[in-house]
């Protein structure tokens, strides 16, 4: 039995849907989202892509960190969404959000607490978040 197909957005489709900055490349990624919100297409957003998105609108759009992580764990929670992570990378999201620290950082902290994983760093601040988170 053949796997159902999926996509994966790459970072430009993310930000062209999230900024609205060019009107061509909006509606396209509009109508691809419109079907991943409801549902009609599957997708898996790489944590690649996330850190790549936070950096790209929070550096070069100069996207204030919270509303940046808020329209991304939105996206993350569109009926369409197929990563198995997804839980994980809303919590990354989160942790980016609430904590100022770096999203890399916030995904390593939200792996290690949700596996049995043990996340190995010399960063004492970091290694009480991936307890605590």
């Amino acid at each position: 039995m053949k796997k159902p197909e999926r996509s994966l957005p790459d970072t430009n489709t993310i930000v062209r849907y999230l900024v609205a900055d060019d009107p061509v490349l909006h509606a396209k990624a509009k109508d691809f989202f419109d079907k991943v919100k409801h549902g009609s297409l599957k997708t898996v957003i790489l944590e690649s892509v996330i850190a790549e998105c936070i950096y790209v609108l929070t550096k070069i759009y100069k996207v204030p960190r919270v509303r940046a992580a808020g329209s991304l764990i939105d996206l993350m929670r569109y009926k369409g969404i197929a990563n198995d992570d997804q839980q994980e990378l809303i919590r990354a999201l989160s942790l980016f959000s609430e904590r100022g620290i770096d999203i890399v950082d916030c995904i390593l902290c939200a792996k290690a607490a949700t596996s049995e994983d043990h996340l190995f760093t010399f960063d004492e601040d970091l290694q009480k978040l991936s307890r605590r988170a």
